[in-house]
């Protein structure tokens, strides 16, 4: 049963993604259509939590590569030119949106690799997930198709679609973010934003039978289940639609996820337990059960983290968006060294010497974790692992506390400045 706790880790980690990164996505792309002076808070916007929204992806990934291998193997021939595109897109946005912000004034060739960058991401995306639902060349769990292949009809609609969610989701962000939109031009864009998604989905899902390989089964309870998604998703569009333009700002953004969700959960609905068609289920696919065990243990233990993050940067940015007035920067305080303070090489050897056992520590902890979820465990169990490893973490940190306390580090860096 592992490996459906696998599954459903990755299903969670590509429904949040779909949902955070897709809204920044659809942000960058409207800032391609808005008026100059307002790209830069379109930006500004998005820089608050961008990076840990798409966060949610490497974590797909990872449990993908290691709790349903033969997914992986299959599908990443399948789609390496347009993942490749997709990943060259992500470092560019970043690259686009960080210099914009860093540049103190509007800067149109960042904003435009920001917004440009946006929607290459979103159709290389689109065209992943069109490759994957048609059913990648494979034999015996091994690809056999061609490096062209992932280019078909269905996998543009998906693109065209996939766009359109984005595009929905972000002029329902801008709603709540921002202030200077008028309500009726939040209407008119998000309104048609949701009609032209409402028409690709319907498209979408009339053409799926025909380019997906596998026999679907619309007399059972999966039918019944994709029925109350489609339900659902239609009651959230409906409150989508009326929540463009109106109070509460929020409205339309919840909707909008709601029935991205409810999209997700249809489709799984329809295809589950097949993961890549036409006939390759989730327990064919899996790793065996101590790679899983240790999988769900460690992402399961990161997710918190992630979803801590993001509430915390939510939080911290609630609210409308105002431009920020940056004051002065105070003097740079001026710091006096004691007569006492320990010489460079005194604390770069204390340093040295006590981090050559932490190491060491570590090291042994790696080698000896893999004897443990390996189903050996001769030595030490799962319990020591994790104080062995928090126990070394927490001595480095307090060993660094120290050092800056005594002025170990204010050492170095005179040493450095007078070299």
């Amino acid at each position: 049963m592992l490996e459906y706790a696998s599954y459903a880790l990755v299903l969670f980690s590509l429904a949040m993604y779909v949902v955070l990164d897709g809204y920044d996505l659809g942000v960058g792309m409207l800032s391609l259509a808005a008026r100059p002076e307002r790209r830069r808070e379109y930006g500004e916007i998005v820089a608050t939590a961008w990076d840990a929204n798409e966060s949610w992806i490497i974590l797909a990934g990872v449990v993908l590569w290691a709790g349903l291998p033969d997914v992986y193997a299959v599908v990443l021939p399948a789609v390496y030119l347009p993942l490749i595109g997709m990943l060259i897109a992500v470092i560019l946005r970043g690259l686009g949106l960080e210099m914009h912000s860093a540049a103190g004034g509007y800067r149109q060739g960042w904003a435009l690799l920001f917004g440009g960058a946006s929607l290459a991401a979103a159709v290389c995306q689109g065209l992943v997930l069109g490759a994957v639902l048609t059913g990648p060349h494979q034999r015996d769990g091994v690809f056999t198709g061609g490096a062209f292949n992932w280019i078909g009809h269905y996998g543009v609609l998906c693109a065209l679609g996939l766009v359109a969610v984005y595009l929905l989701a972000g002029a329902a962000w801008l709603q709540d973010k921002t202030e200077g939109w008028p309500r009726p031009e939040v209407r008119r864009t998000g309104r048609a934003l949701l009609v032209a998604t409402a028409v690709m989905a319907v498209v979408l899902s009339l053409l799926l039978p025909g380019a997906d390989p596998q026999r679907f089964d619309v007399h059972s309870l999966r039918a019944v289940l994709f029925w109350l998604t489609v339900g659902a998703a239609a009651v959230a569009g409906g409150v989508a639609w009326y929540g463009f333009g109106r109070r509460p700002d929020w409205r339309p953004f919840a909707a909008v996820a709601t029935m991205t969700v409810c999209g997700l959960l249809g489709l799984v609905a329809l295809t589950a337990p097949v993961v890549v068609p036409p006939a390759l289920t989730v327990h064919q696919a899996a790793s065996p059960h101590s790679s899983q065990l240790f999988l769900v243990l460690g992402v399961g233990l990161c997710m918190p983290f992630v979803l801590a993050y993001n509430l915390y940067a939510w939080r911290s940015f609630r609210g409308k968006y105002t431009d920020p007035v940056e004051p002065p920067l105070p003097p740079p305080p001026v710091r006096t060294r004691p007569l006492t303070a320990p010489t460079v090489s005194e604390g770069g050897a204390r340093t040295v010497v006590r981090r050559i056992p932490l190491v060491v520590l570590g090291i042994l902890a790696t080698a000896l974790s893999q004897d443990v979820f390996g189903g050996v465990a001769d030595w030490i169990g799962p319990v020591g692992i994790i104080v062995l490893g928090g126990t070394a973490m927490a001595a480095w940190i307090a060993g660094d506390r120290r050092d800056r306390r005594a002025g170990y580090f204010d050492a170095d860096a005179e040493a450095e400045r007078a070299s």
